[in-house]
């Protein structure tokens, strides 16, 4: 068997020993020109480098291993990987039998004026992305040095972003419910954010969409409408726990598409990366991805 690896800014060669021993495997380090090339994928990172990635990942169509080495790695605990030792098991049963392979959707950002955006592109996420308060702090957590953004960054980053930004005016459209064809677009209204979410968790185990699913085809689109910032304070501890629901500020649904525009372009991060500029629309690929996870868990 052939595999390629991808290795992420905190990660290194060493982290692969544990792969190489007893294996037969022909390693290749980067990612392969073409599908042929290898059987299989490793990405040593967090959600930072696989977001990177994840154009050519779905392209190539090829079995991907998730082994956590970021500061994030929300996408890892998605797939029921929380740590090196439980993806250097799983990577043990592919190797023997290769069954445990999941297909899972990734999210997609179009930006729809390309005079804003770095390219027209889609741009794909595994995790979260979002307008609003959450850009803002992923833009000041990832200015900070790498070791402080893995051991409580986001947090950090919150406090002076919740000072600084204001409920920004928003229009948001989704799918007409008598015809999802069409699209109804709702009146503009101050947001303090707007997070689509592939899976839960982001900004290392906030878990701002706790309904999300990797594979059912729809986008959790959490809107928190405008609110005091003491009150906005006091719900961010609550999301690592998906309380925040509860709060009449906080809208949560379930959509396979939504288009955000605003009337002064806005900073879209997604996965703890930058993408583009507002107006954008969002969408869900299905089975974009081939994942391999640990047996007990095929169904995600």
């Amino acid at each position: 068997m052939r595999a390629a690896v991808i290795f992420g800014l905190d990660s290194s060669e060493k982290d692969l020993k544990p792969f190489r021993e007893n294996s037969d495997v022909e390693w290749l380090i980067g990612l392969p020109a073409d599908s042929r090339d290898v059987d299989a994928i490793l990405v040593f990172g967090g959600d930072g480098t696989i977001h990177r990635h994840l154009g050519r990942l779905a392209k190539l169509q090829l079995p991907v291993m998730i082994v956590p080495c970021g500061s994030g790695n929300d996408f890892a605990r998605a797939l029921h990987l929380p740590n090196q030792k439980t993806s250097l098991a799983a990577w043990k049963e592919f190797s023997s039998h290769g069954r445990n392979v999941l297909s899972i959707d990734l999210g997609v950002i179009t930006p729809t004026s390309a005079s804003q955006a770095p390219s027209p592109a889609p741009h794909y996420f595994c995790c979260v992305g979002g307008v609003g308060l959450d850009a803002e702090v992923a833009r000041r957590a990832n200015q900070l040095p790498r070791w402080l953004r893995g051991h409580g960054g986001y947090v950090l980053s919150l406090l002076p972003a919740l000072f600084k930004l204001a409920p920004t005016p928003m229009r948001l459209s989704l799918p007409n419910p008598d015809n999802p064809a069409t699209m109804i677009t709702r009146p503009e209204s101050p947001i303090i954010l707007a997070a689509f979410a592939n899976a839960p968790a982001y900004g290392g185990g906030m878990t701002i969409a706790p309904r999300a699913r990797l594979s059912d085809g729809q986008l959790d689109l959490c809107i928190v409408h405008e609110v005091g910032r003491l009150k906005l304070l006091g719900l961010f501890p609550t999301v690592y726990f998906g309380r925040h629901l509860g709060m009449r500020e906080v809208e949560y649904l379930q959509t396979p598409c939504l288009k955000v525009e605003t009337e002064k372009p806005l900073d879209v991060y997604a996965d703890g990366e930058y993408v583009c500029r507002t107006p954008i629309e969002v969408s869900v690929t299905r089975n974009a991805l081939r994942v391999i996870v640990h047996s007990s868990h095929v169904a995600i």
